[in-house]
């Protein structure tokens, strides 16, 4: 937001309902209005997010794959915030139920341009040429322990794979180095994770130590690099087989990303 006439005209339109949503739920104006203004001294001065290989993403729809880490998903808002500034193009991510169970969040994830990750909806993203993206090893990644950083889990069966098959277009695999470092899992709560629903409670070194405080993400150095895109249009989207040996391509061409882009960035709180 600019201006104070700039944010008067945006409250306008807010009440007098002058705003378009997709099929989704996306509030574009939203989204670039407020929630990525809010994330951007995130982004650009606490974090200092370095991208490269912007200039690889196809023109029309993708499937942007990615690892997750972090214990909090920030990785996720991140991705979102580079693709809007440096790419100039939204990007639809696939979320998992839990995000949709919780009333705010759930909301607020679609009012954002984010949906559930089924095949249903990343079939008709990417069948409209959105770029869409997704981060496969899900709560495994987020939640695995400091002493496994860098380590990519499990890609689950291939459904994502099966999704840009189907819809003809090509993976694009991302590697997001630095949301490792922002909260270091040392610890878990499990009994209570499970009491609250939760797929774990972390334990870090600062929370909950120190109460709200521990919150506070340590400012860790990011690079994001997107790499050559792996076409699908070719692969039988049926075939276990093909989904299991492009599934694989696609871990170990991120893994190589990340041991190579860790390696370039260096310490993990340089400035």
């Amino acid at each position: 937001m600019k201006d104070l006439p700039e944010l008067l005209a945006f409250l306008r339109r807010r009440i007098a309902g002058e705003y378009e949503v997709d099929e989704f739920g996306y509030d574009a104006e939203l989204t670039d209005t407020v929630v990525l203004e809010l994330l951007r001294p995130l982004y650009r001065h606490w974090f200092r997010v370095e991208t490269s290989g912007l200039e690889l993403l196809p023109a029309d729809g993708a499937l942007v794959v990615a690892n997750h880490s972090g214990t909090l998903p920030l990785d996720a808002l991140m991705l979102q915030v580079a693709l809007h500034d440096e790419a100039h193009r939204p990007v639809r991510l696939l979320a998992a139920d839990l995000v949709y169970r919780l009333p705010f969040l759930g909301h607020l994830s679609r009012k954002t341009g984010h949906t559930l990750a089924c095949p249903e909806d990343a079939d008709r993203l990417l069948r409209q040429g959105e770029l869409v993206g997704v981060f496969p090893e899900g709560f495994k990644g987020i939640g695995k322990p400091f002493g496994q950083r860098y380590r990519l889990q499990r890609f689950g069966r291939g459904g994502f794979v099966a999704s840009a098959i189907r819809a003809g277009v090509p993976i694009v695999p991302c590697a997001i180095v630095g949301a490792e470092e922002i909260y270091p899992k040392i610890g878990d709560f499990g009994l209570l994770a499970r009491t609250l629903g939760l797929p774990y409670l972390p334990m870090t070194p600062l929370f909950p130590w120190l109460g709200p405080l521990g919150l506070v993400p340590l400012p860790s150095k990011w690079m994001i690099e997107f790499g050559d895109p792996i076409k699908t249009d070719q692969a039988d989207a049926d075939d276990p087989m093909t989904l299991f040996n492009i599934t694989d391509h696609v871990r170990e061409t991120i893994q190589h990303q990340l041991d190579t882009l860790r390696t370039r960035r260096g310490p993990a709180f340089q400035r």
